[in-house]
């Protein structure tokens, strides 16, 4: 870890549950009586939940191994189940989704209804550079079939896609600024107020054409 002094070997994920606490029942089970289910091993959770936050953002293992910076036949494995990583390795895939890394390992506890993704939390900043920011709105376990975000495209951004899964939708309203929403043949100009649907299943394009910051909210609605 960093700043340690003294060599350790690598621990992985298993490694570091057996010396963990008691493991939680997994909540929001509506099975009737006293009877307790044993949760997910650790590193089971890990390899589903890398699996389905990937296909959530229509990533390829090779895109995910570009952002992460582990390899793509390492990222197989782990979502197979047949490779249990280190701490490390976790680390870097937690960033590539712009989460932390006990986001990335935990199941949802369901202690509360009221899920905060709070305005000055780095891990909810899922991109940003010269002409766009985008800050993820929605919780990370839900975005298996939803994503919330709040886009800034600076003068001259634009944000182009690729086709998501099929059936998948995007909404968009402006919040503030103008913007040119493309969707495959589609074009459409927005002003603030205004808000779009369209298909996501194929490639699709917002572009600033104000001259100041357009804000948006965007919304991806995952095809069942």
């Amino acid at each position: 870890m960093p700043g340690s002094r003294r060599k350790r070997p690598k621990q992985t994920l298993k490694a570091t549950a057996k010396r963990g606490t008691k493991r939680r029942t997994t909540p929001g089970s509506k099975r009737p009586g006293p009877s307790v289910t044993a949760a997910e091993p650790p590193e089971r959770q890990l390899c589903d939940r890398v699996r389905l936050l990937r296909k959530a953002k229509g990533w390829t293992l090779e895109q995910l191994a570009s952002l992460s910076g582990v390899s793509r036949s390492m990222l197989s494995q782990i979502e197979r189940g047949s490779a249990n990583p280190t701490l490390g390795v976790a680390f870097r895939i937690a960033q590539a989704f712009g989460a932390s890394l006990s986001e990335l390992v935990d199941a949802p506890t369901g202690r509360t209804s009221i899920e905060v993704v709070r305005a000055d939390d780095a891990n909810a900043l899922f991109r940003q550079d010269k002409f766009i920011r985008i800050r993820t709105l929605s919780p990370l376990h839900t975005e298996k079939d939803v994503e919330f975000y709040e886009l800034t495209l600076r003068p001259g951004g634009k944000l182009t896609s690729a086709a998501h899964f099929e059936g998948t939708r995007e909404f968009l309203t402006i919040e503030k600024g103008a913007a040119r929403v493309r969707s495959g043949e589609g074009t459409v100009d927005l002003q603030a107020g205004d808000s779009a649907s369209y298909a996501a299943d194929i490639p699709h394009e917002i572009e600033n054409i104000g001259r100041g910051d357009a804000v948006a909210f965007l919304v991806d609605i995952y095809g069942s």
